[in-house]
């Protein structure tokens, strides 16, 4: 996982190899060789590689392209997976996202749709505070 996020990182950004080797300061041999892998970076340049592709270093390392080859997303993006539309338009949220979003069983959910930019879901508790938020902003500066 880690020398094809590596090697699929690099193409993305559009880097050579000697390029990523004179950011962090290492031969471009080792770069190869990190993408190849025939070695791996120490936890010092994994921190290196993750702030110059903008992922975390767990994404980095662990990231294993849920769709088919899909590169590593930037920080605080991610990419669940497919999911499936049942009979009665439900769907099940996928555990990660769950943990990550905090959404348990009974939590209620805003659906917003754009027709040219696709569907997205809010906790209603999230919805309801910046709504909150911005009627109050809006009253202060009346």
């Amino acid at each position: 996982m880690l020398s094809e996020n590596l090697y699929n990182l690099r193409k993305l950004h559009k880097f050579s190899q000697e390029q990523v080797a004179d950011r962090l300061g290492v031969s471009r041999q080792a770069v190869a060789k990190w993408e190849s892998g025939e070695t791996a970076p120490d936890i010092h340049n994994c921190v290196a590689l993750a702030q110059l592709y903008d992922v975390s270093v767990d994404e980095l390392v662990n990231y294993d392209g849920v769709c088919g080859n899909m590169v590593v997303p930037p920080k605080g993006k991610h990419l669940f997976g497919v999911v499936t539309v049942g009979d009665k338009g439900q769907i099940v949220i996928p555990k990660r996202a769950r943990k990550i979003f905090h959404i348990q069983a009974g939590d209620r959910l805003v659906v917003l749709g754009d027709e040219a930019q696709g569907i997205a879901m809010v906790k209603a508790d999230d919805m309801m505070n910046l709504m909150s938020d911005m009627q109050r902003a809006m009253r202060e500066q009346e």
